[in-house]
């Protein structure tokens, strides 16, 4: 289990849902329109924004400190599984040496062999175990984030009124004037509302 593909998950984080308004919710037709005048409901703010989301992944205190948080963890996982294994190729190492030494009787090379079978299989569960560890953190990042973000972003549009903000990453956005990207606003109110929660939780699970 490699570092890297322990991370790979958090580029599949899916920001574009957490502060995108609901396709369904934003095709209004003409009848809608009508119908809301009719009975004095206003009508949705046509006003528009967008967020770059590497920027909020880059910028944004609580991804940064959470990802340190996650790195350290696939350190430790990856450092765990690396001795467990090199301690299995061992035995097994000494298993072969000793088999061609003539050095075990047929019953004591059956027990070496069921308890290197042992040792191994032992290892495919800390190997899964671990894993899904690191996957409930992640998701526990993940949901994190995306409460943070929604709360933010609806107090924040308050005074603001967009009708939509999107969530702007890769390509996902054919084209988007810079007069509406809200990135660096949004992202300084992120900054100034967090209270370093990240770490904070970190420290209180090592308890």
């Amino acid at each position: 289990m490699k570092t890297k593909n322990l991370f790979a998950v958090l580029s599949m984080v899916t920001v574009s849902t957490i502060i995108v308004s609901s396709c369904d919710k934003s095709q209004s037709k003409m009848d809608d329109k009508s119908t809301s005048v009719a009975t004095g409901k206003v009508a949705p703010s046509n006003r528009l924004a967008y967020v770059e989301v590497d920027s909020i992944m880059s910028q944004y205190k609580f991804c940064k400190e959470y990802s340190k948080i996650l790195e350290q963890k696939g350190n430790n996982i990856q450092k765990t599984l690396a001795s467990k294994q090199q301690q299995l190729q061992a035995a097994a190492a000494n298993f072969q040496q000793k088999i061609q030494q003539n050095a075990y009787t047929q019953e004591q090379a059956e027990r070496v062999q069921i308890g290197l079978q042992k040792q191994n299989n032992d290892l495919q569960a800390l190997n899964q175990r671990l894993g899904s560890e690191f996957q409930a953190e992640t998701e526990k990042y993940n949901k994190a984030l995306h409460d943070s973000l929604q709360h933010y972003l609806a107090a924040y549009n308050k005074d603001k009124k967009y009708g939509m903000i999107f969530a702007k990453q890769g390509d996902n956005l054919l084209y988007a004037d810079k007069a509406y990207d809200i990135t660096n606003e949004v992202i300084a109110g992120l900054n100034k509302s967090y209270k370093g929660k990240a770490l904070s939780s970190s420290e209180k699970n090592k308890k």
